[in-house]
């Protein structure tokens, strides 16, 4: 190691000594010794340097380039062809350092010091490597998204990067905001509710709920089939236990279309399955993918709310806190008979008790009484949760309870909470919270399949929206691992007759 930090100084000092000699080569300084200046021999003495000018020195000397004479104008400074000079001497001298470090660096022993930029750059992708195995796991997950940017996104926010995050789709919506005004196109129209007539539904003694009264529309005057509820998914008992239909959001946005859905709490039962990304963990008695077994009573399937680290509230089930729940949050509660509530956490008596199954929060609720709940600020992110680039109208869900117990669901694009308060207050919710937003994460869809007891599979599901991302087949897939909400069949002999 001695040795070899003695050369690389030696080299060193030669590279500075070149450097130096071209350099002066360059200015047009004399390097050769002459009489007075040389280097002194045995037995000499060094002489006086004689001063320049006219007479003096070595007469050589008077007309050796870089030398004016007295009394002369150095004309190779004052034309074009000194400045080319200089030019070429820089560049001559520039050429020169290159092929010294050049030199230097393959008279190095190792790898590295040949090719230090390289070296290090492997060295960065190596010590990265952790990183690069885990964005090409997220980017290959369909759990994070339908697509590659929305995998992406989901997973700079799990790793602190947030902020660039909501810079880019910030610039993204703000150069796409939704659509102001026009009529909505026949394709994004649910095509079995296109018509303005409503569905009848077949008679039975079956205890049930009576079914919704057509809903006002928020944009004003009705389109035909808006607002008209039509039976959807498996029946029960010979009746519709689901009826979906569609409204624009409000007067702005009138070429836009929302979904909603009215469920029957007689007739259904709620389940929450838990993912390994929502809330996190494992060895949960309902998770994806849905078991045949639930299958042949499924009705419908429907995304919940935030990533947990947003919701601002907290989740239990399988008779165990996952995160801790807070007062005042709104809470979808599933109890021990199948019935599904919301309530504000901690009020009316909500609190855990043994017939609670399952407790679901997510931010505060949107409706209270039957109206949209004073305050509602749609750009409060530290509220209602953060968007894609903090947009306003974006794709929402919210989930709400009817004084008769029914359940109601509603999601689409270009809403903002306010607008997601009035559809669901519209519904005749007395009570409705947020549930999950983002175009990858608004999902509902139903089952019919040919026979009461048949099996709910991809192949006869439908999504509520055409618009929808998603297909009805991810909550049958075992990479799904976001938590979500199912309605299924109440055995008939057991159908509940009252709430």
């Amino acid at each position: 190691m001695e040795s070899d930090r003695g050369a690389t100084s030696d080299e060193e000092q030669l590279l500075v000594r070149e450097d130096r000699t071209s350099r002066d080569q360059g200015s047009g300084i004399d390097q050769r010794p002459g009489p007075g200046t040389g280097t002194a021999g045995p037995g000499t003495q060094p002489g006086p340097r004689l001063p320049d000018g006219p007479g003096h020195g070595d007469p050589a000397d008077q007309l050796r380039p870089g030398r004016q004479q007295p009394g002369r104008r150095d004309r190779s400074r004052a034309a074009p062809g000194g400045r080319a000079s200089r030019r070429e001497g820089y560049w001559s001298r520039r050429s020169r350092r290159r092929q010294q470090r050049l030199r230097l660096r393959a008279s190095r022993r190792t790898l590295v010091g040949r090719h230090p930029l390289a070296a290090a750059l492997c060295a960065v992708l190596l010590v990265l490597t952790p990183v690069w195995v885990s964005l090409g796991g997220a980017l290959t997950n369909p759990a994070l998204g339908t697509s590659s940017g929305a995998r992406g996104a989901e997973w700079l926010r799990t790793h602190g990067a947030s902020p660039v995050v909501n810079w880019a789709e910030n610039f993204w919506y703000s150069h796409h905001p939704p659509p102001v005004g026009g009529k909505p196109a026949s394709s994004a129209l649910p095509g079995a509710l296109s018509s303005g007539r409503a569905s009848a539904a077949a008679g039975s003694a079956v205890a049930h709920l009576k079914p919704p009264a057509r809903m006002t529309s928020p944009a004003g005057q009705r389109l035909p089939g808006e607002g008209v509820w039509h039976p959807a998914g498996r029946r029960v008992g010979g009746r519709p236990a689901l009826y979906e239909t569609w409204v624009r959001p409000d007067a702005v946005h009138t070429s836009l279309v929302i979904g909603v859905a009215w469920m029957d709490s007689k007739l259904l039962r709620a389940s929450l399955y838990s993912g390994s990304t929502i809330p996190g963990g494992s060895r949960f008695t309902h998770t994806a993918p849905i078991p045949r077994a639930a299958a042949r009573s499924l009705v419908a399937a429907f995304n919940a709310g935030f990533l947990m680290n947003n919701a601002q509230g907290g989740y239990y089930t399988d008779h165990k806190t996952i995160v801790p729940l807070r007062n005042g949050a709104a809470s979808a509660v599933i109890y021990r008979n199948g019935s599904m509530n919301i309530v504000s956490w901690g009020q009316g008596g909500a609190r855990l008790g043994p017939d609670v199954v399952s407790v679901r929060q997510n931010l505060d609720l949107l409706v209270s009484n039957g109206n949209a709940v004073p305050g509602l600020n749609p750009k409060d992110t530290t509220r209602w949760g953060f968007t894609l680039g903090n947009a306003v109208d974006v794709w929402r869900s919210g989930i709400g309870v009817t004084a008769s117990g029914a359940l109601v669901y509603a999601g689409g694009p270009g809403l903002n909470i306010t607008t997601l308060a009035d559809i669901l207050a519209k519904t005749g919710a007395i009570r409705a919270m947020e549930l999950d937003i983002n175009t990858d994460w608004v999902n509902f869809a139903s089952y019919a399949p040919g026979t009461a007891a048949g099996a709910a599979t991809a192949a006869n599901g439908t999504d509520l929206l055409p618009g929808m991302f998603g297909a009805p087949a991810r909550y049958f897939q075992s990479w799904w691992s976001r938590d979500f909400f199912t309605v299924s069949a109440r055995p008939v002999a057991t159908a509940r007759t009252g709430r």
